[in-house]
């Protein structure tokens, strides 16, 4: 019985620990409100092939995927002959149909959408000798689409609407093509797809016809700017970067988005069709978005030809009495100026009959009693002004409601050459000592206290043909013959350009890249300022051979395309070392800084070097692509004998193969970027240099125009805080550093640059000096190989080599300071 007891309780026992067991395993249901269903977007996609192929690639094992395939009617391939729903994916599982996408904020579609395949077979064809990109749009692609089967789509139609009724969250906007969603690397479903047939049967989204023309009149009349357009395109869903320039990627989306709504249209342009259409669209889906989209048109419309940045005049140009003085006296009304004794003109204006007392270092001007209103008053100062700083201060001006608008010029050049004929014996003997031997040419520019002290041309701007043979009638150099400055373009258009904006307020290099170049992303990218570019410390290496297939990047890398290159820049180019560490003399750097002077000016770089730099100062010899702008080459000194080939050791596509005369040599500068870029391409004369350097021994200013201040100046030509040698863009001399281009005698306050052709400029403002060597060394037979590098023997000369006339100058100079 005992036992018997006992069996019992142990069966009991173990009843009630598989009861606890069981109950501990119950889901008590307790339902939240707050969820949302995985789904939320519907792709549908064209196959490209026939439906035994789409099997194949949809389903058997390693290929892609997606939900449902939905054949066309008397496809040979097809045994069953005609359109049908075939699910190959559950719904509740993950289809690999989107690949890399973006759709309304969503990346990787895969995640959340449904895709389908709707069997359609386009013809598509490739130039690849065209250009070497993979995208579906643009003049290397070209594609025949035919119409879909009617009995197909009444099938898509009916699967779409059953999809919807099933997963509420994919709203009207979120019924999209694998081109809305990839636009970079699809097409499908193709301009042929009957979106306005889905539509009318209650599936996707349209606009409103009216709403249509009403925006389409409006932005026929006052167009929407690309980046308007490029946020809208966004605003929509589509996964565009508003960059303000229509780059491959946005006209990408253009071309999508047009095969979407505008099938009739499908032109890849940003006209105002597709503004109307984005818009229209906007106003019906995304009220809120549209409404803050046309504020800022209206903002847009309203500055479109407003320049908000007074432009200063001459070095000093203000109104006095100032119009918020300090409490403090003797400051007020008082400003100092450059100019050199016997020099200097002072200009008033009135805004009434006003009289008032001005003195130049501390004496009293004898002007008229009375400044009459709306006249322009010119007086010189020939009789007040010093070399250096000079005094100007504005006192008992009458009536006190009376203004005057106070100017003085900076300090223009002066000739003076003849003066100092011999005092250059040593620099002459050298380089005509080169000539005899066979060196080139050159062009010898040197500027002191404001005035030309050195103007000479020796050689020949070119003396050799392509077989490496003297000419029979070479070519003489002359004073103002045009130089190809290769990297003095850093200085002189790209270094200059940013100082521009710097001082107009356009542009804070303590910014972020990105600030400015939004696509600039991904691989450390967004944390490089505008600052490391330009003091070399980024950590690109120092460039990339664009124009060549067989560059070390590989043919991604090869561009002969000014669009296709600057979009490799600015997201692809690889660092070759991390922010900061070093400084390494790169290209790519300045590639880049030309782009964001285009980006922030809306301009291409050449043309706002030369309407807002060069211009101004009057220097119509100063350019790029100067064959393209009227100029002769025979105006221009020469450069390499047999193009970019070193004499036909060097092959790339579409290589020049003649004496390069007025073309820009740098590869980079003319195959990949148009003759236009950052670093090179930039013609000139010895004379508008001189004329750029005299308007930075000023501060920023010559004449009447003023460029920039000098504190801007100061700002980039002072020493990196850790790579002395280098400023902002600017070389610097860096106490003997660099010896070889600023020769022993340059002051710690000296910069310049350099140029791979044979031209260096100095710049010294301790001494009030500027020297302006221009050589055509390049322009000269090649060495065979030394130190595994092929060689021009024009490098081989003092003259070509920079330090030694630099500094047989510097000597000229300082040993005749008294005449200076």
């Amino acid at each position: 019985m005992t036992g018997r007891r006992f069996r019992c309780a142990s069966i009991w026992l173990l009843c009630a620990l598989l009861l606890t067991s069981c109950s501990s395993r119950r889901i008590v249901e307790m339902p939240s409100a707050n969820y949302g269903d995985r789904v939320k977007s519907l792709v549908l996609h064209f196959t490209a092939i026939d439906y035994a192929k789409s099997v194949d690639a949809l389903v058997v094992e390693g290929g892609l995927s997606a939900h449902y395939l939905i054949p066309e009617s008397n496809d040979p391939s097809d045994p069953g002959g005609k359109p049908r729903i075939i699910r190959l994916v559950d719904e509740n599982k993950r289809a690999w149909h989107a690949g890399k996408s973006y759709w309304q904020g969503r990346h990787g579609l895969n995640d959340h959408s449904i895709g389908i395949e709707i069997v359609n077979v386009p013809e598509c064809e490739r130039d690849g000798g065209m250009a070497p990109s993979l995208a579906e749009h643009g003049s290397n692609r070209l594609c025949i689409f035919p119409d879909y089967d009617p009995a197909q789509i009444e099938v898509v139609i009916a699967l779409v609407k059953d999809i919807i009724a099933r997963h509420p969250d994919i709203e009207p906007t979120a019924v999209v093509g694998h081109a809305d969603i990839a636009f970079d690397r699809k097409n499908d479903p193709g301009p042929r797809f009957p979106w306005f047939e889905l539509y009318q049967a209650g599936v996707g989204a349209w606009y409103d016809n009216e709403t249509l023309a009403s925006y389409w009149k409006t932005f026929n009349e006052h167009p929407a700017s690309i980046g308007l357009l490029q946020s809208a395109l966004h605003a929509y869903g589509y996964g565009v970067i508003e960059t303000g320039i229509a780059d491959t990627s946005t006209l990408n989306a253009i071309s999508a988005f047009q095969m979407h709504f505008l099938p009739w249209h499908v032109t890849g342009e940003a006209d105002s069709r597709t503004a109307a259409a984005v818009f229209a669209l906007l106003d019906k889906y995304f009220p809120e978005q549209n409404q803050a989209l046309l504020a800022r048109y209206a903002k847009e419309q309203l500055n479109q030809t407003a320049d908000s940045y007074p432009q200063q005049q001459g070095q000093i140009d203000v109104i006095a009495p100032e119009l918020a003085p300090s409490e403090r006296v003797f400051v007020n009304d008082r400003y100092g100026f450059k100019s050199y004794a016997g020099r200097g003109e002072l200009i008033i204006e009135a805004d009434q009959p006003t009289s008032a007392k001005i003195s130049v270092n501390g004496e009293l001007l004898s002007l008229d009693e009375t400044f009459d209103a709306d006249s322009t008053y010119r007086y010189s100062l020939a009789r007040r002004t010093r070399t250096g700083i000079n005094t100007l201060a504005i006192a008992d001006v009458s009536p006190p409601s009376a203004q005057l608008h106070i100017q003085v010029p900076y300090p223009v050049l002066r000739d003076n050459t003849q003066a100092y004929k011999s005092q250059f014996s040593a620099v002459d003997a050298l380089i005509n000592q080169d000539i005899e031997q066979g060196f080139p040419g050159a062009v010898l520019v040197v500027v002191k206290n404001g005035k030309v002290i050195k103007r000479t041309a020796y050689g020949y701007q070119k003396r050799f043909d392509e077989n490496e043979q003297p000419l029979s009638h070479p070519q003489p150099m002359r004073t103002d013959t045009l130089f190809d400055l290769a990297s003095n373009t850093k200085m002189f258009a790209t270094t200059l350009a940013l100082m521009h904006l710097v001082d107009s307020g356009k542009l804070d290099v303590t910014q972020p890249i990105q600030h400015y170049l939004p696509e600039y992303r991904g691989a450390g990218r967004e944390a490089r300022r505008v600052s490391d570019l330009l003091s070399h410390k980024s950590g690109y290496a120092p460039s990339i051979n664009f124009y060549d297939p067989e560059n070390p990047l590989g043919e991604r890398f090869y561009s002969q395309s000014k669009q296709h290159t600057s979009e490799l820049l600015i997201t692809q180019a690889p660092f070759d070392s991390g922010n900061g560490l070093n400084a390494t003399y790169s290209d790519t750097n300045f590639m880049l800084l030309g782009l964001i002077v285009e980006r922030i000016t809306g301009m291409p770089l050449d043309r706002y070097c030369e309407e807002w730099l060069y211009q101004p100062l009057g220097l119509s010899k100063t350019l790029f692509n100067p064959l393209l702008k009227g100029h002769h080459k025979d105006e221009f000194a020469a450069t390499e004998l047999r193009g970019n080939t070193r004499g036909g050791r060097i092959h790339f596509p579409h290589i020049r193969e003649y004496t390069l005369q007025g073309e820009v040599h740098d590869e980079k500068a003319f195959y990949a970027m148009e003759g236009v870029a950052g670093h090179a391409g930039l013609f000139s004369t010895a004379n508008d240099l001189a004329v750029l350097a005299q308007m930075l021994l000023n501060g920023g200013g010559y004449g009447e125009t003023h460029l920039f201040s000098s504190d801007v100046m100061n700002a980039f030509v002072k020493p990196d805080n850790r790579f002395w040698s280098y400023g902002l863009g600017w070389r610097r001399a860096a106490n003997g550093v660099n010896r070889w281009h600023f020769g022993p005698y340059a002051s710690d306050q000296a910069f310049g640059h350099t140029g791979w052709t044979g031209t260096a400029t100095v710049i010294d403002p301790a001494l009030d000096l500027a020297v302006i060597l221009l050589t055509n060394a390049r322009h000269s037979p090649i060495v065979e190989e030394v130190e595994d590098e092929l060689q021009f023997t024009g490098k081989q000369f003092e003259t070509g080599r920079y330090g030694s006339i630099v500094s047989l100058v510097y000597e000229a100079v300082l040993t005749n300071q008294t005449k200076n």
